[in-house]
């Protein structure tokens, strides 16, 4: 391969094909292989698409090196500590920041479309009580599909703010009623006198026993948890919206399909592994030295969970941010919080070994976010739900991107055959 100002050139063999070399716009270059397969019959090789640029976007931006996040230019730390979390969904969305005005529109919006048709309502009572809260969440906001048919027949960029308030609204009421239905209690419904996440927290905790109220500290906390979650480029549940979108299919189905993505351990459950092995040190009464050994013994099935990220090759900062948030919602309980001190005493420990330094092994956003959806109440089977509801203005806005995209083609990789070659059926009385 040779790169130069006119492209880059290909060589194999004899043979020789020329590409345009592409340079966003933070300098980083990518080689145009869209016309490779059709010219030359050759195959890149990439599993995991490590290497490949699915797409051009401008939603997200991520520096694994640098440690930077960026939504549509804005930093992560900015927009933590100067928006919530409505603010910075219109902004994935939308594309700018809103004003005043704006901000009280949408928040109007996002309460008058957040209640549940009556009939869907009656869903959450035919789950078996201990259905895992993902499993619901993914049907049920598929099945929003049936419930408002209309949505599928109207251009989103037509009917934006209806089609994509409903969803952001009508998903985090799904999020309570699953946790609702899973500790055996009738649901709650959102009301006007709250924000979104106000909401949110009333709709889980609040009881006819229990006049619930959540302090400011939590709602903030909440808020940022949300934020951190919101967006991280071309990652497996997005990649899997914005294919199944390719399709055609609709935002509902597109999401769904993105929730069930999220559902797997490597993504949206690592923060609910990370509380689980933390937990688990604390119960067995392992040392950090113990839990250190036994995390680079490659013959030990123990897993350290938190460590290291795919794009990260430093301190991941989303962690550093819930680090602190993490700290400020535990408060004085921060210095006798079992769970946190291990966390932290591992995060000291690793960041002076040379192990986990040579590897880049650092804190990702899930070491701390779990410790703080414990202390906010929320049990570990709802952090990926969370984690869903964080997300999903990420997910519209790479929706709403690819559709108007103008390669827009179905999402059709290519593979590297390795089975066996053309063979002939035997009569059946003849095979082995």
């Amino acid at each position: 391969m040779k790169i130069d100002k006119n492209g880059a050139t290909l060589k194999v063999g004899d043979f020789e094909f020329k590409m345009d070399v592409i340079t966003d716009n933070v300098g980083i270059k990518a080689i145009d292989i869209s016309k490779l397969r059709n010219e030359t019959h050759i195959l890149t090789y990439d599993p995991g698409f490590a290497n490949t640029g699915s797409c051009q976007s401008s939603i997200c931006f991520v520096d694994g090196e640098e440690g930077i996040l960026r939504y549509r230019g804005y930093n992560i730390e900015d927009l933590v500590e100067n928006c919530d979390f409505v603010e910075v969904a219109y902004l994935l969305i939308k594309g700018q920041l809103p004003n005043k005005t704006q901000r009280l529109e949408y928040q109007t919006l996002l309460n008058k479309h957040s209640m549940l048709h009556t009939d869907m309502e009656m869903f959450f009572r035919s789950y078996p009580q201990h259905s895992h809260p993902m499993a619901i969440l993914s049907s049920m906001v598929a099945s929003l599909s049936a419930f408002y048919p209309e949505l599928e027949e109207m251009d989103p960029e037509e009917n934006l703010d209806l089609t994509v308030t409903r969803l952001l609204s009508k998903m985090r009421t799904i999020a309570a009623f699953t946790y609702r239905q899973s500790i055996g209690n009738d649901s709650v419904n959102p009301s006007y006198k709250y924000s979104y996440c106000e909401n949110f927290l009333h709709m889980l905790f609040d009881s006819p026993v229990n006049d619930y109220q959540p302090t400011q500290a939590e709602i903030k906390a909440l808020n940022q948890l949300l934020i951190l979650h919101a967006d991280h480029e071309q990652n497996c549940s997005t990649s899997a919206v914005r294919l199944v979108g390719s399709a055609e299919a609709n935002l509902y189905a597109s999401v769904s399909a993105g929730c069930c993505a999220l559902w797997g351990a490597k993504h949206g459950g690592a923060n609910q592994a990370v509380l689980e092995m933390l937990t688990k040190i604390q119960q067995e009464g392992w040392t950090i030295d113990e839990v250190i050994k036994k995390a680079k013994d490659k013959d030990d099935e123990f897993r350290l969970s938190g460590f290291g990220h795919r794009v990260y090759k430093t301190y991941d900062p989303r962690a550093k941010i819930a680090k602190k948030l993490c700290d400020e919602v535990l408060g004085e309980k921060s210095k006798n919080d079992p769970l946190l001190i291990i966390a932290e005493k591992l995060e000291e420990k690793a960041l002076n070994d040379e192990y986990f330094i040579s590897r880049h092994l650092y804190p990702n956003v899930d070491f701390y976010t779990g410790i703080t959806f414990h202390a906010l109440g929320i049990p570990s089977s709802m952090f990926t739900v969370l984690f869903a509801m964080g997300r999903l203005p990420g997910w519209i806005a790479h929706y709403l991107e690819w559709r108007h995209d103008p390669y827009l083609k179905i999402g059709r990789p290519r593979q590297v055959y390795t089975g066996l070659t053309q063979r002939n059926v035997l009569p059946i009385d003849k095979r082995e």
